[in-house]
């Protein structure tokens, strides 16, 4: 029997979200001009599809099906990224000049977010087959074994980072992968070597690309103040960046934060979501749900999506199976990493990344991948003994 538990924790989360997405939205939908209903109905509808999905996955059998949906999502969404820069306008919607959404049905699609789930399934499924214990292996072989997944990771980053130019996908897939070979049987050694190649990376990206540069320096010209007191005078005036360079987002988002307080402002009384933070309801809605509902509906929200984590990590604890242990652990640490890159973001500690959080950020790409990972993982969890 699939884990009730979970399905029933992953719900109570999406109706907040479809909630979250009616009061945080108010500005947005004067703006477009659409009713004020607008994007809840949008949010309800894909957290009703959600939940059917979640449901109907959690009915079939994982020996039959977690292969084929693991291995479809995964050939199938990076095709579609590889395909949509030679799309053409009417079936791809492009921000920034990156084609990321596919039109369909009135409705657009980030084949990103699928690709996450196909990519953890994939590595789960090859990990379980082709590494296991590193003991008597040098470095040199670890590498070895590892060059496989090096090439198909390369591609994967390249193209989200380069054609779809979405560095925080890439960051969220980074530290899944890492996390995930450590635990598939590769040495902490071998893992802190992987980290200071994907750092290495991650700086190459940062510094190809313009926009990244300046939204790091708006991020440090928020954070400089308190940091470059640590240090001596000398070294601190070099680092500081001009003040002409605004952390509007960031800055907006911790007023926001600071401005709920411990209980909140109440379920729409927010302020900062009336044209402060653009589209709040979306990767900004953790500072939203600041604001409206303070600390304690944020403690609540993160005690709830630890409660999903902690269900999800004991199920890939309790299974035999090697793969669906590895998958289940892999959409935990994806998921894990998704609300830790957003709350950072939010919270000014990193620079934002525009990653959404699972099932609680308006959009119906990741609400429907995040329900199917959970799916695949209630469908898996039929062969975990739980309590």
């Amino acid at each position: 029997m699939a884990d009730r538990r979970l399905f029933l924790l992953v719900s109570i989360l999406i109706l907040i979200s479809v909630v979250l997405t009616y009061s945080l939205s108010f500005y947005a939908t004067l703006l477009f001009k659409v009713s004020e209903f607008h994007f809840a109905i949008r949010q309800a509808t894909y957290a009703f599809m959600g939940v059917i999905i979640i449901w109907s996955l959690a009915q079939l059998n994982p020996d039959k099906w977690l292969a084929p949906i693991g291995f479809t999502l995964f050939i199938g969404s990076a095709i579609l990224m590889i395909a949509m820069p030679f799309l053409p306008e009417s079936l791809v919607a492009a921000v920034g000049g990156a084609k990321r959404w596919i039109k369909l049905f009135g409705f657009s699609l980030a084949p990103v977010e699928f690709f996450k789930v196909g990519f953890v399934y994939f590595l789960a499924w090859s990990f379980s087959r082709k590494l296991g214990d590193h003991d008597g292996m040098g470095i040199a072989a670890e590498f070895k074994r590892f060059l496989p997944y090096a090439l198909v990771s390369l591609a994967a980053m390249f193209t989200i980072a380069f054609v779809q130019n979405d560095l925080g996908q890439v960051v969220v897939l980074s530290m899944t992968l890492l996390f995930m070979l450590m635990f598939a049987g590769s040495s902490f050694r071998f893992f802190l070597s992987l980290l200071f190649v994907f750092s290495t990376f991650f700086f190459f990206f940062v510094f190809t690309a313009e926009h990244r540069i300046m939204r790091i320096k708006s991020w440090w010209a928020l954070a400089q103040n308190s940091v470059l007191e640590l240090f001596p005078k000398s070294i601190a005036e070099k680092l500081r960046v001009p003040t002409e360079i605004e952390p509007y987002q960031i800055g907006h988002s911790l007023n926001a934060i600071h401005n709920g307080g411990i209980f909140g402002k109440g379920l729409g009384n927010g302020t900062f979501k009336l044209g402060f933070l653009s589209e709040v309801h979306t990767d900004f809605v953790l500072a939203g749900l600041a604001e409206e509902l303070g600390f304690v509906g944020v403690l609540f929200v993160v005690l709830l999506f630890m409660s999903i984590l902690h269900r999800i990590f004991k199920i890939a604890n309790r299974s035999k199976d090697r793969s669906i242990y590895l998958f289940s652990l892999g959409i935990g640490l994806l998921f894990s990493f998704a609300f830790m890159v957003n709350a950072y973001g939010v919270s000014g500690i990193t620079p934002i990344k525009g990653i959404s959080v699972p099932f609680l950020s308006y959009g119906g790409s990741s609400m429907i991948a995040s329900s199917i990972a959970v799916g695949m993982v209630l469908m898996a969890s039929k062969k975990a003994k739980l309590n």
